[in-house]
This record gives structure tokens, C-alpha cells and sequence, in this order.
């Protein structure tokens, strides 16, 4: 049944009085399917593109469901997993923003973030908790937290949690859970693994599949850019040509490595745009400060790795660049689903190197269509070449003033790979920049080193009760240490019987019952 307003959703008065405060008039499509059956209590499967409102679509009917009731000292009545900070974040601002009208206590366990602070939250008793797998099970495993009282299950972006190895911490989750509660489970994609889940931990779910999965929401213009060059700094320069032939107001740009995003930043900064940062190494505090300053539009360009392309809601997102083709297409579709939101225009433009064919082939497959360039396109030959290609290079090439740049940026001399030089050795065998070497101590010598040094019981001097006090030895002579560029002196171990001294080599480390023992003539 199509409906117009929120009204028409089940929704309590509550909910749509802050529905209408924040100024929203009708339901998005997966909205107008999810909400009524979450009401209920059903399991929900909901596959949708991120963009699509999901997010509303499960924070609505939770205030709904989450009015009547009272939340213990950490016993939470809801968990909401998701597989970022970021989104974790968003969430809650979701959540801060819908219940305004509701009494209800909220606690946000993510990395980055002081145990103590959110050990009192939850110490007070929390009616909402959102968090990361591993914050969570960090909380459980110290015994400060207990989920036999949780009532909805909520998790989002369940493909992302594949892409990032969360599936096994998930399962243990859920496990933890009590098997009488709801779940609402959210994916953009259904591979297998995900289906396995489902199959798993949900009970008789409702499917809700408002798009095609993988697919491109039509008010995005999606451009490529041909780079016949696989170097980076022309790749940065194309970039930098096309941020000034476009009207951008504000834009992300996608890079594959956390180590590349570094260098791009550096690279804006340097030629004058007003860039920022946003990449998993970076610490929650700076994260956090540089998506506030992006959304507050203090900061237009942002360079992330794809820790920000999926589920942040970050409004009026006028552009999409990629650096880096993305290795899988669905990461495609999520890096641009950040631009062309809630039916709002949007553009998105990627850099395709002869080292990207391959990928640029399965997003055409996604897509279902050829790709729409700006300039020259790749000839047949480009094509065919780079088809037979394994994967992008990373080496460095000769910039214009002759010069050669390495693995991120880094310059080397005639073109050749950096490689640190290494030391000479002295004749000792060691390095030159080597400390001088210490005695071993006793424990780690020979057993027959040990055994000449430490004296029979027969010989150890006896101690008489009216004996004087044992006298502090006397400091002997040390002999100086080897210098680096001395020759170590060759270790010795005791003459045998026929006055000849014993050779030192492999067998000293052999054990005992391993040696081949040698019978003297009588």
C-alpha cells in the first residue's frame, strides 16, 4: 500500500511531532515499507542503497516500539551495531534528532573514546546502544556489560561488516542475545556470507528490496577521465585540472590506500585548495573535528580512504572525485551514493589508468551500460593492453624536470627503486654500526660451559658459624670492550686429554643424544 505521510506508518504522536519539527513531509520508499512491519515487531531484511532514508527507517520505529518501558544498570534495551565510527556517530545524532519528545537514554561505545565516560552512561542504564563490534565485545569481556535484556537488534550495513572481517565478531553477538527479541537487518549488497547471517539469527524476516542491488541512483552523472599515464603525480595534476574546471562547492575524493590519501592532501594544500583528511589511522578526536568542519563548510575538498564511503549522511555533497578506481564495484557504488541524496543532483568524476581496465569492465557490467568520458577515450589497443595487466603499479616515473618519484611521491636517482644501502660487515661478522657485544649470560652458554664454571660441592669452601663476614670483593681490572672494527676473539672450550684443544664448530649446538660419540683405542 503507497502512502503519503508519516501518519499513515503506525508511527506514535511522539515520533511525528519530531518527524514534523525537523521538517520532513513524506516517507522514502524504504520508509514506507520497513516502518509498519518494524512496528509490529516482525524481523525486517531490508536491501537499500545507502541515501535512501534506511536509517530513519529503523530509528522511527524503535522510539515507537521503545516508549513504554524502563532500561537497568548495564542491561541495554536496544543495540544498534554498525561497522564505523562515523556511522555509529550518525546514528546517534538520528536518534538525538527523532527523540527529541522521548526520555529515553542513549550510550555511543566506539573507539577512540574513553572507557570511563562510557562506563557511566552505561552504569545509569541506557534505553539505545550504538556501537562498534570490537568496542562492544572490549565492554562484555570486562564484564561490564550484560545483553540478556536487549529487546530490537539492529544491524546496519551488514555488507561493509563482511568487507571489514566483523562477521565472526557478529555471530558472537549474537549469541549473547536473547533469542526472544527483534532484528532488524540492513545490507546494500547480498552475498552469500551475508545470506548465511540471515538465515542464521533471523526469524521469518519480512524482505523489503527497494532497489536493484548495486545500483546507481539516477540523479547522479557519473563521468571517467582517461589517464594514458599510470604515474601519480599526473594522476594528481588531471585531478587538480578537473577541481578547477568544475563548479564545485564542496567534494570527497576516494583513494584506495590510507598512504595515498596522505600524499594527496599534501598535494592540494600545497597548489592552494582548502582540503582535509579522512582515513582509518587517524585518531577519533581528528576524525571527528574534520567531518564537522566538512559538513560546516570550513573544508572543500575532503581526501578519505573508503572508511567514509559508506552510510555517512553528509548533506549537499556536490561532487564525487576517485583518485583510485575502487578494486570492487560495490565500493563504486557506495564512494558516489555520497553525492545526489535525498534527490538532490550530484556528480561524480574517476581517473581510469591503463592499470584500471579491468575494474572500469565490472563497473560497466554493474552498470549495465558504457561508460560516459570526458576528453579522449582509451583506444582499443588501451583497452586490450590493460586488460592484460595485474593491477596497478605503484612505481615511480620521470616527472617533467627529469627527476623520479617513487613509492608515494618519494624522490629517487636515476629512476632507480629505493632501496636503503646497506652497511659493510667487519671481518667479525658483524655490522659496522653494531654495538659492541656483551658476555652471554650464564643461562644461555653451553652445558659444558656452565658445568667448568660452577665448582663440586668437594671443593666449595666451608663456612664456620664464627667466621667474619664475607668482605666485598675488590673491582678487578675489566678488559676493554672490542671495538666495531676488531675481530671477535674465537671462543675455546678446555684441552682434551692428549694436550690437543677441543675445535669449536656446529656440534657445540647439536644435542647430546644426536652426536656421533667416538671410541679411543686402548
Amino acid at each position: 500500500m503507497q502512502t503519503s505521510t508519516f501518519a499513515e506508518l503506525g508511527l506514535s504522536a511522539k515520533v511525528q511531532a519530531a518527524i514534523q519539527a525537523a521538517g520532513y513531509t513524506e516517507p522514502t520508499p524504504i520508509q514506507v515499507q520497513a516502518i509498519p512491519v518494524a512496528v509490529t515487531g516482525r524481523d525486517v531484511l531490508g536491501i537499500a542503497q545507502t541515501g535512501t532514508g534506511k536509517t530513519a527507517g529503523f530509528v522511527l520505529p524503535m522510539l515507537a516500539r521503545l516508549e513504554a518501558g524502563r532500561a537497568r544498570a548495564r542491561m541495554p534495551r536496544s543495540l544498534i551495531l554498525a561497522p564505523t565510527r562515523e556511522l555509529a556517530a550518525q546514528v546517534a545524532q538520528s536518534f538525538e534528532k527523532y527523540g527529541v519528545n522521548h526520555r529515553l537514554t542513549l550510550a555511543l561505545l566506539i573507539g577512540g573514546v574513553s572507557f570511563d565516560d562510557q562506563l557511566r552512561k552505561l552504569d545509569r542504564g541506557v534505553d539505545v546502544l550504538i556501537a562498534t563490534p570490537g568496542r562492544l565485545l572490549d565492554h562484555f569481556g570486562r564484564g561490564k556489560i550484560l545483553l540478556t535484556g536487549v529487546e530490537i537488534l539492529v544491524i546496519d550495513e551488514a555488507d561493509r561488516m563482511l568487507d571489514m572481517g566483523f562477521i565472526p565478531d557478529i555471530e558472537r553477538i549474537c549469541k549473547l542475545l536473547p533469542p526472544r527479541r527483534q532484528t532488524l537487518f540492513f545490507s546494500a549488497t547480498m552475498p552469500p556470507e551475508i545470506q548465511r547471517l540471515v538465515d542464521s539469527f533471523l526469524k521469518d524476516p519480512v524482505r523489503i528490496e527497494v532497489t536493484r542491488p548495486a545500483s546507481v541512483v539516477g540523479t547522479i552523472t557519473q563521468l571517467f577521465r582517461y589517464c594514458a599515464s599510470t604515474e601519480d603525480w599526473e594522476k594528481r595534476e588531471v585531478l587538480r585540472q578537473l577541481i578547477r574546471s568544475e563548479n564545485v562547492k564542496n567534494a570527497i575524493i576516494f583513494c584506495n590506500r590510507k598512504r595515498d590519501v596522505a600524499i594527496l592532501l599534501k598535494s592540494l594544500q600545497k597548489h592552494g585548495f582548502n582540503a582535509g583528511a579522512l582515513h582509518g589511522d587517524m585518531d577519533q578526536f581528528n576524525r571527528t573535528e574534520t567531518l564537522e568542519a566538512f559538513r560546516e563548510g570550513r573544508i572543500t575538498l575532503l581526501a578519505a580512504s573508503d572508511v567514509a564511503a559508506r552510510g555517512l549522511d553528509i548533506p549537499d555533497v556536490s561532487h564525487i572525485f576517485n583518485f583510485d578506481v575502487p578494486w570492487q564495484s560495490d565500493d563504486y557504488v557506495h564512494r558516489i551514493g555520497r553525492t545526489g541524496r535525498a534527490g538532490k543532483e550530484g556528480r561524480s568524476l574517476t581517473l581510469v589508468t591503463p592499470d584500471d581496465i579491468k575494474q572500469l569492465n565490472d563497473i560497466e557490467k554493474m552498470l549495465g551500460a558504457p561508460v560516459t568520458w570526458i576528453g579522449e577515450p582509451p583506444s582499443a589497443e588501451d583497452l586490450a593492453s590493460g586488460m592484460r595487466r595485474r593491477g596497478r603499479s605503484r612505481r615511480g616515473g620521470a616527472r617533467p624536470d627529469g627527476r623520479h618519484e617513487g613509492r608515494g611521491g618519494r624522490p629517487m636517482r636515476n629512476g632507480a627503486r629505493h632501496r636503503p644501502e646497506r652497511k659493510p660487515r667487519s671481518s667479525g661478522g658483524q655490522p659496522e654500526h653494531a654495538a659492541p657485544t656483551q658476555a652471554r649470560p650464564l643461562e644461555d652458554r653451553p652445558r659444558q660451559d656452565r658445568a667448568e664454571r660452577r665448582p663440586q660441592r668437594s671443593e666449595r669452601p666451608q663456612r664456620s658459624t664464627d667466621q667474619q663476614p664475607r668482605q666485598a670483593k675488590q673491582p678487578q681490572a675489566s678488559k676493554p670492550p672490542r671495538q666495531p672494527w676488531e675481530p671477535r676473539e674465537p671462543r675455546r672450550q678446555p684441552d682434551r686429554d692428549d694436550g690437543r684443544p677441543t675445535p669449536v664448530g656446529l656440534g657445540d649446538h647439536v644435542p647430546a643424544f644426536l652426536r656421533k660419540t667416538t671410541r679411543t683405542a686402548q
